[in-house]
């Protein structure tokens, strides 16, 4: 282990301590703690490359971390090694308003840049709830409640500066928006969820504020209706900037957790963004649809406080389930589907939650064919725990049968890596190539994502 010498390069900001490890040797995935032999605080990229280079002389397991939010064990260390604390990086190193983007440190949080970004007229649109770091979301190539009108980070970054396994500091892309001037690495370590190098600086793509901007919830008396409401809305081309879908069992943990008393039915969660008289005609369009789908009046949120409070209740979704169900064991899981096969694939994995007795709540970001499954089984039964799992792995072979992928957001960490070959074939063994390519020791995040060597 090279201990001694990352101790003498970075001093505090290097720790075995215990509280420090098993800290960063958990999230808010299910698998169990899984905690490096230390953990480092870098704060410039030099120091990345110095903690890389050292790390790959001793053949040292190197594994990134942000904020600990991801879902399917990205961050976590199965082989022990050093966990890299992008904490310290967290500044906004340069805004350019004129070229509507913006250059950020990977430890900077999509909160910290939009707070930044207020007096520009800008702000940057990728919203996956959590407050995650961006360089953690360029990593597992987030999305969230406002993909189907910006994009995932994959449409948002533009460029990007990133530290490879034996410490070379490369970097991909330009300012400009856009070149077709060889490979595309910045699309390549978008989404590689540090098993090819490490993120130091990323260059992001902004977006004007909306001159108006208005959202709303409505009720629908099943989750058919529901789910053709959005299916209908797409197809017809309105500019949807958010459209959620919850089922009653979120509603349920919304009213218990935020004190709303929204009625127990599924309801969609929408957002305009535009003109004045843009938002207007798209939500007239949008409400011709609901009507003719049976579904209710619209209650709105004009108000910044207002529609900060839809979304807040909306974020807080996973506590509010965690809330009603203290005493389970959460396994949450995500699919993404074709929009012609949203209706099928929610019905069919509903039908399986409640044939399987488990809470299992479902919601997501229904414009772009990704939802999401809480599901929630008792942690002291095993049978429960085993039958919740089974339902996990039901989804992501019906996201296969139907055209799409076992995850449109969280990513594959451990959590799904024995779909990849089912999902890509012959490419997932491209992807090892090029693994082997940029890391041949193996020691960027192993165990993750692509094939185990």
């Amino acid at each position: 282990m090279p201990f001694d010498a990352l101790r003498a390069l970075l001093g505090p900001r290097f720790s075995t301590g215990a509280s420090d490890r098993a800290l960063h040797g958990r999230s808010e995935a299910h698998f169990p703690e899984m905690a490096p032999d230390a953990v480092v605080w870098p704060e410039t990229t030099k120091e990345v490359s110095q903690i890389l280079r050292l790390c790959t002389a001793h053949r040292v397991p190197v594994i990134g971390w942000g904020t600990g939010t991801s879902l399917e064990g990205h961050a976590l260390a199965p082989h022990g090694g050093v966990c890299v604390d992008f904490s310290r990086m967290n500044r906004v190193l340069h805004v350019a308003p004129e070229d509507m983007r913006a250059t950020v440190q990977p430890g900077v949080t999509r909160e910290a840049l939009n707070t930044e970004l207020r007096a520009t007229g800008l702000f940057f649109p990728v919203d996956p709830g959590a407050n995650a770091s961006l360089g953690g979301m360029a990593a597992t190539r987030a999305s969230g409640t406002t993909a189907v009108r910006y994009g995932t980070m994959r449409a948002n970054v533009l460029a990007l500066e990133v530290v490879l396994a034996d410490g070379r500091i490369i970097r991909t892309g330009s300012a400009a928006p856009k070149s077709s001037t060889g490979y595309d690495l910045t699309a390549l370590f978008i989404g590689s969820e540090g098993t090819l190098g490490l993120m130091t600086e990323l260059t992001l793509r902004l977006q004007g504020q909306p001159e108006a901007i208005t959202a709303a919830i409505c009720a629908f008396p099943d989750m058919g209706s529901a789910v053709e409401t959005v299916i209908a809305t797409i197809q017809s081309g309105i500019p949807m900037a958010r459209i959620e879908f919850i089922d009653a069992a979120n509603v349920r943990a919304f009213n218990a957790w935020s004190g709303t008393g929204m009625q127990e039915c599924p309801h969609l969660m929408v957002e305009f963004h535009g003109s004045a008289t843009g938002v207007r005609e798209q939500a007239a369009s949008f409400g011709e649809i609901v009507t003719e789908m049976g579904g209710g009046a619209f209650q709105w949120a004009d108000r910044p406080e207002d529609r900060g409070r839809l979304w807040k209740m909306r974020h807080d979704g996973y506590y509010a389930a965690r809330a009603l169900h203290p005493d389970a064991h959460p396994i949450t899981t995500d699919i993404c589907v074709p929009i012609s096969r949203l209706a099928e694939a929610v019905e069919e994995t509903a039908r399986d939650i409640a044939d399987s007795g488990i809470p299992g709540p479902i919601l997501g970001h229904v414009g772009d064919g990704n939802f999401h499954a809480l599901l929630l089984p008792h942690r002291d039964r095993p049978d429960e725990i085993a039958r919740a799992k089974a339902l996990a792995n039901a989804m992501a072979e019906r996201a296969l049968r139907l055209g799409g992928t076992v995850s449109g957001e969280h990513g594959i960490g451990m959590g799904k890596l024995g779909y990849m070959e089912a999902e890509h074939g012959l490419a997932w063994d491209v992807m090892g190539s090029v693994k082997a390519a940029l890391d041949p020791l193996g020691i960027m995040n192993p165990g993750k994502l692509v094939r185990p060597v």
